[in-house]
């Protein structure tokens, strides 16, 4: 029995996200599911480093598998890439250590979100930007995304109701660039919440938009209530860059 390490990017604009669901093939976990089962003749349990929502973008999303094949990585990377659609890709195919879990061994993942700040119409890249028209504070934005970092109990950035399991997360860094129109956020972590950087993004872009101000995030923070945190911002401009796991 070996285990395989997949790394993939995909264009999550047609698909309901990445996991798997009973009533709804069309994921890209169910996807490769179905292939790599059709490519090596055996059933396969596909695990990814985290669910990526419905029209959400990946860089390097992760997933493993265990398989009893003897197929080269070599070979199982060009069928792979020969029958995925053209919105799915394998970056690399590695054999790695049988106790190797693609979600419960991650250290450190790396989220973007693309604003495209501007009256004019980003017409060609429109599925992987959120279109804001109105000027954004951007210095608010800053001082409201330093009091986000840290150790936190972020109940309040996330769309779980109920949750026995902890919200505690620790986010490291937030970046928050221009490059001409665009405004570009990134945010590192060791883990995520369900919706939490969307929300993250919502509540940065009304502090931006002084609908908030970043002194409220530190209230909202210990609320634990997801109503007094933002919106939750547009799928199609968010993007899952990488996954990092230590040695």
């Amino acid at each position: 029995m070996r285990n395989l390490k997949l790394v993939l990017r995909y264009d999550g604009s047609r698909y309901s996200g990445w996991q798997s669901q009973k009533h709804d093939e069309n994921t890209i976990q169910g996807r490769l599911t179905v292939l790599l089962e059709r490519l090596l003749g055996e059933t396969i349990e596909l695990a990814g480093s985290g669910r990526t929502d419905a029209g959400v973008h990946a860089l390097g999303q992760v997933a493993n598998f265990r398989t009893k094949s003897d197929i080269a990585c070599e070979k199982l990377f060009a069928e792979l890439n020969r029958y995925l659609p053209e919105d799915i890709a394998v970056v690399s195919v590695q054999e790695v250590p049988f106790r190797f879990h693609s979600r419960l061994n991650a250290v450190r993942k790396t989220y973007r979100y693309r604003i495209w700040n501007s009256p004019v119409h980003n017409v060609f890249e429109r599925k992987y930007v959120y279109a804001l028209e109105e000027a954004l504070d951007e210095e608010a934005m800053r001082q409201a995304a330093a009091n986000l970092c840290g150790t936190h109990d972020f109940r309040a950035f996330s769309s779980y109701r109920r949750t026995k399991k902890s919200t505690v997360r620790t986010l490291e860094n937030i970046t928050i660039e221009r490059q001409g129109s665009e405004l570009i956020l990134t945010f590192t972590g060791d883990g995520f919440l369900y919706h939490m950087v969307r929300i993250l993004t919502g509540t940065l872009i009304e502090v931006g938009l002084h609908k908030k101000n970043a002194g409220e995030i530190k209230e909202i923070l210990a609320s634990q209530d997801r109503e007094r945190a933002g919106f939750t911002a547009p799928a199609q401009g968010l993007c899952l860059v990488c996954v990092e796991y230590g040695n």
